[in-house]
C-alpha cells in the first residue's frame, strides 16, 4: 500500500469524523423515526460535491435509500459499497452514560446509536466515492455507494430497490461495512422462517370436560421440533457451520378461565448447503403431522412459510473479499475470513447471484445495545484498506 494512499486517509479522517458525527445526530431508528432528516445530511454533503446520487423508493413511494453511482471510463464490472444509515432502537435510554444521539467525540470515541452500525462506514464510503471521482475516466467499471434506510427492520428495502432498478447497474460483488477490525465475513448461515398457527376447542378452565388447549397441542410441538434431530458438520464440506432451529415466538390465550383455541408460533431454522429452506421446511411439516396424528383437533396445524435465504461462502480467492483481505495484509493487518452464524444482507445478494463480503471496520462497543460507540484510532487504515481494495478491483477491469 503506498505512503501516499495511507496520508490521503489520514487527510480525511476529520472530514469523514465530521459527517458521521451528522449523522448520528440525527435519529433514524428503523421504523419509529423520519429518515428525511438524516438522508437529508446525506444528499446535501453529496450535492456539494457534485457526486451524482438519487433516492430509491419501495412499492409504496416510501424512500428506502440512497444511491451513489460512479460509472468509470473503461469497461468492466461494478462493485458496491453498502451502509446503513437506519439504526436500532435506543432500548432504556436511562441505562445509557450519555444520550444515544449526541455524536460526541469522548477519549478517541464517538458515541451514540449508529456510530458503529454503520454511520461512521457510510460517511467513509461516501468519501472514498469523494476520492474515486476525479479517477473516474481511468477505471473499469463503476463504483455504486448503497446508502440503506431499510435494513434494521429486516427488510432491506434500500438493497431490494437497488437490485430491482433497471437503470442501476447490476454489481460483480458488494462489501458491506459492517464494523471489526479483526474479521471479513465471506460466508452466513441461510435462514427459512415460518409462523405456526395451531388449533384447538376452546374452553372454560375450570370445566369437568378436559379440553387439550392450543397452547398444551403447541407446547407438545414445541417439544418435537427440539427434538428433531438436525445434521451436524460435514466434515467433507467446507462449509464450518451446523443448521439450528429455534422457535422465537409463541402467543395464545388471553385471561386466566379460557383454554384458547389458538396459538401461534414464530420459527427460525438457520440452513446451510447440506440442511437448505427445502430440508427445514420438510422437518417442520413433519413434525406438525406427527401433532395432529397424536393431538387430533377438529382444524389442522397451519404452516406459512415467511422467509428463505440461501447460506453462500466465498471461495478463497474469491472477489471481492479477496481484494478486502489482501488489502488489509498490506497494511499489516492479521484479519481472518469468517463465516458467520447469523444471516445478514450478503444472503440476500446470494440469492441473487451476488458475492458480498461483510464486516472490516473500527473497533466497537455496545452495537444494538446500551452506550454504542466506534473507536476512532483506526480510521485511517480501514479508510486506506477499503480504497486500496477498490482500486485493485476496478483497475482489473
Amino acid at each position: 500500500m503506498s505512503e501516499n494512499l495511507q496520508q490521503a486517509a489520514k487527510a480525511r479522517a476529520a472530514s469523514v469524523i465530521e459527517l458521521a458525527q451528522e449523522l448520528v445526530r440525527r435519529p433514524s431508528r428503523a421504523g419509529i423515526d423520519d429518515y428525511g432528516p438524516v438522508l437529508g445530511v446525506l444528499e446535501d454533503w453529496l450535492t456539494a460535491r457534485a457526486l451524482p446520487h438519487r433516492r430509491l423508493h419501495d412499492a409504496a413511494g416510501e424512500p428506502v435509500g440512497l444511491l451513489v453511482e460512479i460509472p468509470g471510463g473503461r469497461p468492466g464490472a461494478w462493485w458496491t459499497l453498502d451502509a446503513c444509515v437506519d439504526t436500532a432502537p435506543y432500548g432504556d435510554e436511562t441505562a445509557w452514560s450519555f444520550p444515544p444521539d449526541c455524536g460526541d467525540i469522548v477519549d478517541g470515541w464517538l458515541l451514540g446509536r449508529g456510530s458503529s452500525d454503520s454511520k461512521l462506514a457510510a460517511a467513509m464510503f461516501c468519501h472514498i466515492a469523494a476520492d474515486l471521482l476525479p479517477r473516474a475516466a481511468d477505471l473499469h467499471g463503476g463504483l455504486a455507494v448503497l446508502l440503506d434506510v431499510d435494513e434494521h427492520t429486516g427488510g432491506f428495502g434500500g438493497a431490494r430497490a437497488y437490485l430491482a432498478d433497471e437503470a442501476a447497474a447490476r454489481p460483480a460483488g458488494v462489501m458491506i461495512g459492517y464494523p471489526g477490525l479483526d474479521e471479513v465475513v465471506v460466508g452466513g448461515r441461510g435462514l427459512w422462517r415460518a409462523t405456526i398457527a395451531v388449533h384447538a376447542p376452546s374452553g372454560h378452565s375450570g370445566s369437568s370436560r378436559t379440553v387439550v388447549g392450543a397452547i398444551s397441542r403447541a407446547a407438545h410441538l414445541v417439544r418435537l421440533l427440539e427434538a428433531a434431530g438436525l445434521p451436524s458438520i460435514d466434515g467433507a464440506s467446507a462449509f464450518p457451520l451446523p443448521p439450528k432451529l429455534s422457535v422465537t415466538s409463541f402467543h395464545g390465550g388471553q385471561g386466566f378461565s379460557v383454554t384458547p383455541d389458538r396459538c401461534d408460533l414464530n420459527v427460525d431454522i438457520r440452513t446451510t448447503p447440506n440442511f437448505d429452506s427445502h430440508d427445514a421446511e420438510t422437518l417442520v411439516r413433519k413434525a406438525v403431522a406427527e401433532l395432529d396424528a397424536e393431538l387430533p383437533a377438529p382444524k389442522p396445524t397451519e404452516v406459512t412459510p415467511v422467509a428463505a435465504w440461501p447460506p453462500f461462502r466465498l471461495a478463497e480467492g474469491e472477489q471481492p473479499a479477496a481484494a478486502l483481505l489482501d488489502a488489509a495484509a498490506e497494511a499489516g493487518l492479521t484479519v481472518r475470513a469468517k463465516t458467520a452464524g447469523p444471516s445478514n444482507i450478503g444472503n440476500l445478494l446470494a440469492g441473487e447471484g451476488i458475492r458480498a463480503s461483510a464486516g472490516f471496520g473500527v473497533p466497537y462497543e455496545g452495537l444494538h445495545g446500551i452506550d454504542e460507540r466506534a473507536h476512532l484510532a483506526e480510521l485511517p487504515t480501514v479508510y486506506s484498506v477499503y480504497l486500496q481494495a477498490l482500486l485493485d478491483l476496478l483497475r482489473a477491469g
